[in-house]
C-alpha cells in the first residue's frame, strides 16, 4: 500500500496544468507572438503605448469599429468551423481562401440576377446557399483527389487557393461574366451591386454595422459542436481521424466520410464568402477575401477542435484584424504586422504539437522498457 504523502502527491499532481495542455500552449504562443508584434512595431518607431492605444481605438473605440470587428469574427468563425470538421476526419483544409472566393462568386452570380421584388426571406437563403455550394464544390476537387488518387489535401487545397483568387480576377474583369457595365475610364473592375433583397440585415445597434452574420456563425458553431460530439456522423469523423484502419474494420466508409468532411469544410468557407459579398459594399471585387482564409486556418489551429475555443479565438482575431487597419493609420505600423503575428502563432502551435507528440512517443517507449516495474506514484491504492 502506498503511503499517505504519496497518495496526496498523486492527487495534487492531477490538478497541475501540463505544459502540453492546449490552454498552456495557446497562452504561451500568444505571449510570444505579442512580443514579436511589439518588437516589429518598435522597429517601425511606435512605442508599446501607442500600439496599444491604436489597437484599442480600432477595435473598441467606436460602435463602428466594434461592428466591423464582429463581422470579421463571423467570417473567421465559419472558416475555422470548416477546418475543425475536416480536422476531425484527419484532414487539414488549407484552402479556405480559395473556397471563400468561390463562395463569393456563387453568391454574386445569384445576387446580381435576382430582382429586388424577391423578398429578403427568400433571396438571402438562396444567395447564401449558392455560396455554400460554390465552396463545397471547390473543396470537393481536393477531396476527390485525396480519396481516389491519394493526393495530399494540404497541397491540393493550398494550390486551389491561387486558382480561386485568379477566378475572382477573371470574373470582375470580363464583361461577359460578372463585371459591372463600364460607363467611364474610372469604372472599377468589380461586379454590379447585389440586389437589395440579398443584403444581410443589421443587428440594429446605433452606429454599428454588425449584421446577422455573427449570429449565423455562432448558431452554426453550436450546431456543429453538438453534431461532432453527440451524433453518429461525428463519431465516424473522429474514428476515421484517429485510426482509418480500425474504423474500416468497424464498417465505417473511410473514403465517403473523408470526402464529406473536406467538402463540408469547403461549404463553411464558401458561406463565409457569401457573407462578405452580402455585407457592405455588396459587390465582388479583387481581394475581397482579404486573407480571411489563412486567418481562419490560424483560428482553427489555436482552437484545437473545440467549438467554444473557435468562437472565442474568432472574436479575438476579428478584433485584431480591425485593429491592424487602425494600427497603420494611427501608429504608422504596417497592418501586415498582424499577419506576421498570426504566422508566428501557426509556427509555435505546430512546433508545440510536434513536441507533444514526440514526447508522448518517448514516454510510451520508456514505459515499454520498464514494464514489470510499477511506479510508486502511479500504483493504485487498494480499497
Amino acid at each position: 500500500m502506498t503511503s499517505f504523502p504519496t497518495r496526496v502527491r498523486s492527487r495534487l499532481s492531477g490538478t497541475t496544468p501540463s505544459p502540453r495542455s492546449p490552454i498552456v500552449v495557446g497562452l504561451c504562443a500568444l505571449l510570444v507572438a505579442a512580443a514579436v508584434g511589439l518588437a516589429l512595431a518598435a522597429a517601425a518607431g511606435a512605442s508599446p503605448a501607442t500600439v496599444a492605444r491604436a489597437l484599442v481605438d480600432g477595435t473598441l473605440g467606436s460602435p463602428f469599429a466594434v461592428g466591423t470587428s464582429m463581422n470579421s469574427a463571423a467570417v473567421l468563425m465559419l472558416v475555422a468551423i470548416g477546418f475543425t470538421i475536416a480536422y476531425r476526419a484527419g484532414l487539414v483544409n488549407v484552402g479556405g481562401e480559395g473556397q471563400i472566393c468561390l463562395g463569393g462568386i456563387g453568391a454574386t452570380a445569384v445576387g446580381v440576377s435576382l430582382p429586388d421584388s424577391v423578398p429578403s426571406a427568400v433571396a438571402i437563403p438562396i444567395t447564401l446557399l449558392a455560396a455554400v455550394l460554390g465552396g463545397a464544390l471547390w473543396a470537393a476537387i481536393a477531396a476527390w483527389l485525396k480519396v481516389r488518387r491519394g493526393a495530399s489535401e494540404i497541397i491540393t487545397t493550398l494550390l486551389l487557393n491561387f486558382v480561386g483568387l485568379a477566378m475572382v480576377v477573371l470574373m470582375v474583369h470580363e464583361a461577359a461574366l460578372l463585371r459591372q457595365p463600364v460607363t467611364s475610364s474610372e469604372t472599377l473592375p468589380q461586379s454590379e451591386s447585389l440586389a437589395e433583397s440579398t443584403h444581410l440585415p443589421l443587428l440594429g445597434f446605433t452606429g454599428n454595422p454588425a449584421t446577422i452574420a455573427i449570429a449565423l456563425a455562432v448558431v452554426l458553431a453550436i450546431l456543429i459542436g453538438i453534431m461532432l460530439r453527440n451524433s453518429a456522423i461525428g463519431m465516424r469523423l473522429r474514428s476515421v481521424g484517429l485510426s482509418p484502419s480500425a474504423a474500416a474494420r468497424l464498417g465505417v466508409p473511410i473514403d465517403r466520410t473523408a470526402f464529406l468532411g473536406l467538402t463540408a469544410a469547403g461549404g463553411c468557407a464558401g458561406l463565409a464568402g457569401g457573407l462578405l459579398v452580402t455585407t457592405a459594399p455588396f459587390v465582388l471585387a479583387e481581394g475581397f477575401s482579404s486573407g480571411f482564409g489563412f486567418s481562419g486556418l490560424v483560428v482553427g489551429l489555436l482552437a484545437r477542435g473545440s467549438m467554444t475555443a473557435v468562437a472565442a479565438v474568432s472574436l479575438l482575431f476579428g478584433f485584431l484584424v480591425s485593429g491592424g487597419i487602425n494600427l497603420q493609420l494611427e501608429a504608422g505600423v504596417p497592418s501586415s504586422t498582424i499577419t506576421v503575428v498570426e504566422s508566428v502563432l501557426v509556427l509555435l502551435i505546430a512546433a508545440a504539437a510536434w513536441w507533444a507528440s514526440s514526447s508522448s512517443t518517448r514516454s510510451v517507449e520508456s514505459a515499454g522498457k520498464q514494464a514489470g516495474r510499477p511506479s510508486v506514484d502511479t500504483e493504485e491504492v487498494p480499497a
